[in-house]
């Protein structure tokens, strides 16, 4: 099942136990680089992302399409006997495990690591989870909006101080703790690749959220005072937020001396540099505000177009505020093969997001649309040793679905 497989993943196989997001963020970036991901559902209503809707494509959830892309699927009843002797088959010659379940879950079905270890010792086992495997949470159910909550980041995010919190658009804590989890993974691959020993990698939604405030940690470390929202303006530099147009916002990064003073020299606003509140980085900082407005009267003047070809021309860092629709168009997005299209069975072609890492000898790709739900149970049965009348029993008694035609 992994002959067509490109990427330098290719030949590894990953059995997902996962749901939602963050594990299945984490089989798809592997995926996506080659393995050959088995994505096991419930045999009753599949992964929850299932019924995410709306909206939908030919009746199946978007969300779902966009998670599960170039994985294979089979639908298991993991709470009767057989269904958990079908995983452990396939768990037998896996690399990779990959599962999200609530703490104590996969011990109470008799699927923990430790079991799954005696049968496959080198076995990677990764567990993703709201908040990890020890310490006084473990037990707690985990979600984005709770992560992002507690590991500070709404105390960052928004427009100001006294102001209601706010959390990140995008699902950061999820999304961030399945590519930490596929980093896990593929340190302990290597790792296997020397001794030949497995290991259990742990990540959460928590320590996700964590890593997002290396600057806003670096401060309250260094000065006891723990940093507030600031809009899209940075926590140590200066000028690097979003500014106001004559007819739209752009971003622009003059970030350090020298693209401050080549900032100004575009704006025709060379006066500031001598202003002593604006000379140094120290001073624009605690002036910030006070800077914003000053620069926010120049940008006024023209068009968003006109000044990100003026910066462009003068070396300075800037770009467009695009909506999701406008990224998805922009010919950087098309260039990098971030927009591609897959053939789904019953969606028909459709567009999904590509691998945004790039390997100049084993390019990876998406391999595939998301798996109906048990759309691959016979063949994935067929290839760990079950015949054509076990196959017909398992599905027969409920502790294997396929999917309907």
């Amino acid at each position: 099942m992994t002959s067509m497989r490109t990427g330098p993943l290719a030949g590894v196989k990953v059995v997902e136990l996962a749901h939602i997001m963050a594990g299945p963020v984490c089989g798809l970036m592997l995926g996506d680089m080659g393995a050959e991901v088995i994505k096991v559902e419930k045999s009753e209503g599949g992964d929850d992302t299932r019924r995410m809707v709306p909206p939908t494509l030919s009746g199946e959830s978007a969300a779902y399409l966009m998670m599960n892309r170039g994985k294979r699927g089979i639908a298991l009843d993991l709470k009767h006997p057989d269904g958990k002797a079908v995983l452990r088959r396939l768990v037998r010659d896996a690399d990779i495990l990959i599962e999200n379940y609530r703490a104590g879950t996969m011990e109470r079905l008799g699927l923990g690591y430790p079991a799954l270890r005696a049968e496959n010792p080198g076995l990677i086992y990764c567990s993703l989870s709201g908040f990890g495997r020890t310490g006084p949470y473990a037990d707690r159910a985990g979600f984005d909006l709770v992560a992002q909550g507690m590991s500070g980041l709404m105390s960052i995010t928004g427009e100001g101080p006294g102001r209601p919190p706010v959390k990140s658009g995008a699902p950061v804590t999820d999304i961030t703790a399945g590519i930490l989890a596929a980093m896990g993974v593929l340190a302990a691959y290597t790792h296997r690749l020397k001794t030949g020993e497995g290991q259990q990698v742990d990540t959460s939604l928590f320590e996700a959220g964590i890593v997002q405030t290396y600057w806003q940690s670096a401060i309250a470390l260094a000065t006891g005072v723990a940093p507030g929202p600031m809009g899209s303006a940075h926590p140590l530099n200066a000028p690097y937020e979003a500014f106001p147009t004559a007819d739209g916002w752009i971003t622009v990064g003059a970030a350090n001396q020298t693209n401050w003073l080549r900032l100004l020299a575009v704006l025709g606003a060379e006066a500031l540099a001598e202003d002593p509140r604006f000379s140094e980085n120290r001073g624009r900082m605690a002036h910030r505000e006070e800077l914003a407005a000053a620069l926010a009267a120049y940008f006024r003047e023209a068009s968003s177009a006109e000044w990100l070809e003026r910066l462009e021309a003068g070396g300075v860092p800037a770009g467009p505020v695009l909506d999701v629709a406008a990224m998805h168009r922009d010919p950087q997005t098309l260039a990098r093969e971030m927009l591609v299209e897959v053939e789904h069975p019953r969606a028909g072609p459709m567009k999904t997001l590509g691998l945004p890492v790039k390997f100049s000898a084993t390019p990876g790709r998406v391999h595939g649309p998301a798996p109906l739900l048990g759309e691959h149970s016979r063949a994935i049965l067929a290839a760990h040793g079950y015949d054509a009348a076990a196959i017909d029993d398992l599905i027969a008694r409920g502790v294997v679905r396929e999917s309907a035609a």
